[in-house]
């Protein structure tokens, strides 16, 4: 049963014509989906729903062919067949009680049209796209005519979809949010002044609410600013904007100016970290307010709406980490949510072009494709017994998923902690809230009476032979290699790695600490380098940073936190070479070599720790042969996410049918010539 103190959370929330069930409001957030896999994303966004989400909205949704972010995956509300294909999302959401949302969307500056083709439009004219040589036109009268006309349109097609909330996108640095900028000093009506530069929003407002405003709510995205160090905003603009716009809106969903700190990872922002940002907008407009902040705590989200912060509580990644956050909350089961960690895997999909995935929900993506469900899992297909050999996230995975099917399960863990890597990497700076991954799957065994866990329980071949369990998982992770092979070292090893000041990553998390200067020779490129760089420098050293890609972190760029890892490594003292690579180790220096001109040069060093690569721990598996299977990390070392996901599929295949060459359902773009001709012939039969 709830707990009471939660009841203002389950409150009905008036969206102008239309009422949220609940205040959990799963806010736009991109997927890596978009319009070319409508079922996926339908699958996708109904688990939201089900869960117990009160309001689920697209990802951008581009509403005409000037607005093409291809590569990157979006929405598109351009012509009926969209209005066929979103459809599908607004109709699945609706079978759950809950309402639909639209992101209507215009990239101007932001979007090349690589795969439209069509001139980009803007403000001004000035370059368009992610470093792309083009330039967007200089938008004239008849150009912004041209613009409310179409996204009246597409607003129309929304509400034939089925949506209920309709949105105005003006933030995050698309078109809209350009038009706002102070550096649109147009000579025309839609520039200069804060009243002229807010015009085109209002008219945007004013005539989608006579389109459709009898039946859907006309909701904005909006950015509330940016608080200085001292606590106080860095413009007075925002406020003066949002107090000539005032009521016009139904609800305001209100951002900040950096990306970067809004969906900051928990390494720099914590939970609730846009509160102050916006703790003054409810002063000044009577409508509905949403806002995010990574809320996974319900007292956290029971505070801020009676602090008349917010109306409803945005999440887009705690909503992806557990779909049914708000119906455990509902059930009295909030010690069951499965919490956002904040490592921002799931942004890394929409930059890569793939679907979302996520660390701590590894059904995230798989909804339709798969039919995985986070919260039911099909029940075991016999009785065998099942023995896992490592606790760490693929192996307490495994365990909880296995046992949620009726398995008998013995997990043996070699070490006097479970979790593993995520236990060690834990304690690195600013990745304290990754222990979620450990301590989520620990409160399910513990729930679980078919599921026993031995710690400091080291395996060998003979043992996990008497045991005789019909099927054993090596879940055995892996080790960080000191030879420093990798992507620059890919045959040979660096020469001098057997010196005694040359350390991995593993035994600095041991409690080794080298001497002072520390060279960390960063080939892996996620997070480990920075954090290792980080660690050294808290320990008061001396620390150079090498990496052979041209920015600190490089992969980091996926999880949007490359340019504040760079900046927070420089500020703390951390010296960054970039391409450079490690040529080889001496006893008190080390030699480096320049990636483009082959330049070499000496830096002295008394310590140098190697981030390269890992070690697949898999003797086991040689041992043992067929009769079990390898898999996570001493399979093929990845993320956590990925070896999370490898400990489920594991358990959701175990005794089923072979999942085929093609483990999945795809969706396809089939020519119309050949599918009239297949359905005749088979039509035919």
């Amino acid at each position: 049963m709830r707990n009471t103190r939660y009841d203002i959370l389950f409150e009905p929330v008036k969206i102008g014509p239309v009422t949220a069930p609940n205040r959990f409001y799963q806010v736009p957030h991109c997927t890596g989906m978009g319009y070319r896999r409508p079922q996926t994303l339908a699958g996708m966004r109904a688990m939201k729903a089900e869960g117990g989400w009160g309001v689920v909205n697209t990802e951008y949704c581009s509403f005409d062919a000037t607005s093409d972010d291809e590569p990157f995956p979006h929405a598109s509300m351009w012509d009926d067949a969209d209005v066929a294909s979103l459809g599908l999302v607004a109709e699945a959401v609706h079978a759950h009680g809950s309402l639909a949302g639209c992101e209507l969307w215009h990239g101007g500056a932001a979007s090349a049209n690589l795969y439209s083709r069509q001139v980009p439009l803007g403000v001004t004219s000035r370059p368009a796209g992610v470093l792309d040589p083009v330039q967007t036109r200089a938008m004239d009268k008849k150009d912004i005519r041209e613009l409310r006309r179409r996204h009246t349109d597409a607003a129309r097609r929304a509400r034939s979809a089925g949506f209920d909330v309709v949105y105005i996108y003006a933030c995050h640095g698309y078109l809209l949010n350009q038009f706002l900028d102070p550096s649109n000093q147009r000579s025309d009506e839609y520039g200069g002044s804060v009243e002229n530069r807010v015009r085109l929003i209002r008219e945007l407002l004013e005539e989608a609410k006579e389109a459709i405003g009898d039946r859907c709510a006309v909701a904005i995205r909006f950015s509330a600013g940016t608080l200085g160090a001292n606590g106080r905003p860095t413009s007075d603009e925002p406020r003066a904007m949002i107090e000539l716009i005032g009521d016009l809106p139904d609800l305001w969903d209100l951002t900040v100016d950096d990306y970067e700190h809004e969906m900051g990872t928990s390494r720099f922002v914590k939970e609730a970290g846009l509160e102050h940002s916006m703790s003054w907008v409810k002063e000044i407009t009577g409508k509905p307010v949403v806002s995010v902040g990574r809320l996974t705590s319900p007292d956290t989200m029971v505070r801020l709406v009676k602090q008349g912060v917010v109306d409803l509580i945005g999440a887009a990644r705690p909503s992806i980490a557990d779909p049914f956050l708000p119906q455990k909350i509902d059930e009295g089961r909030d010690d069951e949510i499965r919490e956002c960690i904040g490592c921002n895997i799931c942004y890394t999909g929409d930059q890569q072009h793939v679907p979302i995935r996520c660390t701590q929900n590894p059904t995230m993506g798989e909804e339709w494709r798969k039919g995985w469900h986070p919260e039911r899992i099909p029940q075991k297909g016999s009785d065998s017994r099942i023995l896992i050999v490592g606790g760490g996230p693929t192996g307490l995975e495994a365990a909880v998923a296995l046992g949620r099917r009726g398995y008998d399960v013995t997990l043996a863990e070699a070490r006097k902690e479970l979790g593993g890597r995520v236990s060690l990497e834990s304690t690195l700076p600013g990745l304290a809230e990754w222990i979620r991954v450990r301590d989520w799957r620990v409160g399910q065994i513990n729930r679980l009476p078919n599921v026993e866990v031995f710690m400091d329980s080291e395996l060998d071949e003979e043992q996990i032979r008497e045991f005789g369990a019909d099927h054993v998982l090596l879940a055995t992770g892996a080790r960080w290699r000191k030879n420093g092979l990798g992507r620059w070292h890919e045959s040979e090893p660096i020469e001098g790695w057997e010196l005694p000041h040359v350390f991995t990553p593993d035994e600095i998390m041991a409690g080794a600490l080298p001497k002072s200067p520390v060279v960390v020779f960063d080939d892996d490129h996620y997070y480990m380098g920075g954090v290792i760089a980080e660690k050294m420098i808290q320990e008061g050293l001396e620390v150079t940073l090498v990496t052979p890609a041209s920015l600190a972190s490089a992969w980091t760029e996926n999880t949007d936190e490359q340019e504040t890892i760079q900046a927070h490594l420089m500020e703390i003292g951390v010296t960054i070479q970039a391409n450079t690579a490690l040529d080889y180790i001496e006893e008190e220096s080390i030699g480096l070599v320049d990636t483009y001109s082959e330049e070499e040069r000496e830096i002295p060093a008394n310590g140098v720790v190697i981030v390269t690569s890992r070690e697949p721990l898999n003797a086991l598996k040689s041992e043992l042969g067929e009769n079990v299977v390898c898999t996570g990390d001493c399979n093929a070392p990845a993320t956590i996410a990925h070896a999370v996901y490898a400990g489920h599929r594991y358990a959701r295949e175990l005794d089923g049918p072979p999942p085929g060459d093609v483990p999945f359902k795809r969706e396809h773009a089939v020519a119309p010539s050949y599918r009239s001709e297949h359905d005749e012939r088979n039509a035919a039969k």
